[in-house]
């Protein structure tokens, strides 16, 4: 293991361990550098790698600080690594989406109140019959966005929300070349939607599969 590797990993167990808790702050580096047996310059650069992932905050002047460690905080750097890949892995994305989601909405069919429900059904009615493509999968991101929070889990709702941009793209360009695609996409909403006001998780689920299954396979079958 490269020095600086183990350094990040020595830091790591301090906060997994509970050693170091959301918001303490890190101890002088010469005297922490001694403690877990590093140099001082590997565990600077420890210090910088979890900065980057917004596990540490550096700050100028007052030291370093564990983070909040909550999930939208630390999926911030998993999303602007997101942010760069191109058109070739967004594929990827959707089948880890389609794992995921489903859960989210079957946990969502749970939990879902009246109100909640009503506000769906407002979003979906809002769009009238023949939007454009652009509104309509604004209108589907905020949908499912509002689904996912429902589910209670914010760790799921947080990656879910990463996953999302990726595939924006591709369910834009498939809005614009497959025949039907709108019809569809609003047809499987008001499934989704009956499914969760009737509170039926596996039914929730069954649709939530099958409406990012076919975007999932649009996309593996352009060439």
């Amino acid at each position: 293991m490269a020095v600086t590797d183990e350094a990040i990993e020595k830091v790591k167990a301090m906060i997994t361990s509970g050693a170091l808790r959301a918001g303490d702050r890190l101890p002088r580096e010469a005297d922490l550098a001694a403690d877990l047996g590093l140099s001082r310059s590997s565990l600077r650069e420890a210090v910088r790698a979890l900065s980057l992932v917004n596990i540490l905050d550096v700050r100028q002047g007052d030291g370093t600080y564990v983070t909040s460690l909550q999930p939208n905080l630390l999926l911030e750097a998993l999303s602007f690594i997101v942010d760069f890949h191109r058109d070739g892995t967004v594929l990827e994305f959707l089948r880890v989406r389609r794992i995921l989601e489903p859960a989210a909405v079957a946990m969502a069919s749970e939990r879902i109140t009246d109100t909640e429900c009503k506000e769906l059904r407002a979003l979906l009615d809002g769009l009238g019959p023949d939007p454009d493509v652009d509104d309509l999968v604004a209108n589907d991101v905020e949908f499912h966005r509002r689904i996912n929070a429902c589910s209670g889990n914010t760790v799921l709702c947080s990656l879910l929300e990463t996953l999302s941009g990726p595939t924006t793209r591709a369910r834009i360009w498939r809005g614009l070349t497959q025949a039907g695609t709108k019809e569809r996409t609003l047809a499987e909403h008001r499934a989704i939607l009956e499914a969760l006001a009737s509170h039926q998780p596996e039914v929730a689920r069954s649709w939530a599969t099958v409406h990012i299954a076919g975007v999932e396979q649009w996309l593996a079958s352009v060439p």
